[in-house]
């Protein structure tokens, strides 16, 4: 049997006015009532959307996350590890392929003679630039992409290359000058404003030392790029000097006491090519003769010191007059002036006054 008291009768009597469409009272049992109400349908709304497949796996615990999560990682798993074996593979065959080409590149750079500062460093950059490269590899074997990765680097090679152009160009100056070798250690080159024997060879600069015991350091960009003159690149160098004789000098005799200076010289050498005296210029004060002697690299500076002093010594001696400056002055004896004969100053003042009075030609 149900009991109604105070609060039942309220309860119907709100439920009633809300069927009718009237408004219920606004005391604490119709809102009660309202709030009820309102929690029933929810639930009844929910039961019948409710996909029943959905509520089994909920129920049964088929549906979890879980689950899920596991799947996905064995999938994962079973498509990665075959792509791992594989990017190590790749490593492990790279960095042996590498090893063996750095000491290819070593070797070739020994066979060419390359400074040991050379060989290290291209070494060492030729194996950085492989590894970098296996590594890129095997990230895209694996699923990573170094598109961005590669993109970046450029970026930043770009950067520090505009930032260091100079040391770059005088590092590229330096590989060539070492693999191509236009000039050595000890040679003596001139370029430009610039001679001496070069005594070190660096990656950005080079060393030279003039005669003057000063210390020259030039880019290598420099001497890569201009012309330059080596005069001690071939075994044997020629040496030209000048030797000058006066105007009225029995040119034979002149060349026979050259000739004779030349054989007396042991540096000067007769094999491939012999030495040569003839006459260069007729000059102002003097008949210059121009001697053409071949000598060894080791006894230029020798051969330099020694040939001029003979031949003064050798001219002394055979009576040959060595030139100096001369000035000839001609002293003009004094004329007394000429005159004219009486008939040419006669038709001189005639021709005068005609042009005076205007009637003149």
């Amino acid at each position: 049997m149900l009991l109604l008291d105070e609060t039942s009768n309220a309860l119907l009597a709100a439920a009633a006015a809300q069927t009718d469409g009237t408004t219920p009272p606004a005391d604490e049992f119709s809102q009660q009532l309202q709030a009820s109400d309102s929690i029933t349908r929810a639930m009844t709304d929910s039961l019948k959307n409710m996909n029943l497949d959905d509520l089994k796996a909920v129920v049964t615990g088929e549906n979890t996350i879980i689950k899920d999560g596991l799947r996905s990682l064995t999938q994962m798993t079973v498509s990665f590890v075959p792509k791992l074996l594989i990017a190590i593979l790749i490593l492990w065959v790279g960095m042996k392929l590498a090893r063996m080409l750095k000491k290819v590149i070593v070797k070739g750079l020994d066979r060419r003679g390359a400074e040991a500062s050379l060989k290290t460093f291209l070494a060492s950059l030729v194996d950085l630039l492989l590894k970098a490269m296996i590594i890129i590899m095997a990230m895209d074997v694996i699923g990573i992409k170094a598109t961005s990765f590669i993109a970046l680097l450029g970026a930043m090679g770009l950067a520090v290359g505009m930032a260091l152009q100079g040391t770059l160009q005088n590092f590229a100056g330096g590989v060539i000058i070492l693999l191509m070798k236009p000039f050595k250690v000890d040679d003596y080159i001139e370029c430009g404003n610039y001679k001496g024997y070069i005594k070190e060879i660096r990656i950005f600069h080079t060393i030279m030392r003039p005669f003057n015991g000063r210390t020259i350091i030039i880019p290598n960009s420099e001497l890569a790029t201009k012309s330059l003159i080596n005069h001690t690149k071939e075994p044997l160098i020629r040496l030209d000097v000048v030797a000058s004789v006066a105007y009225g000098t029995d040119i034979k005799k002149a060349r026979e006491v050259l000739m004779e200076v030349i054989r007396s010289e042991k540096e000067v050498a007769w094999e491939p090519k012999a030495p040569k005296v003839a006459v260069s210029n007729l000059g102002d004060s003097s008949v210059d003769f121009s001697l053409w002697l071949w000598t060894r690299v080791e006894a230029y500076w020798t051969l330099w010191e020694h040939i001029r002093e003979d031949i003064y010594i050798a001219f002394n001696n055979a009576g040959v007059e060595i030139p100096f400056p001369q000035v000839t002055v001609h002293n003009a004896t004094e004329h007394e002036p000429r005159r004219m004969d009486p008939r040419a100053e006669a038709e001189a003042a005639a021709a005068v006054e005609g042009e005076r009075i205007g009637t003149g030609a």
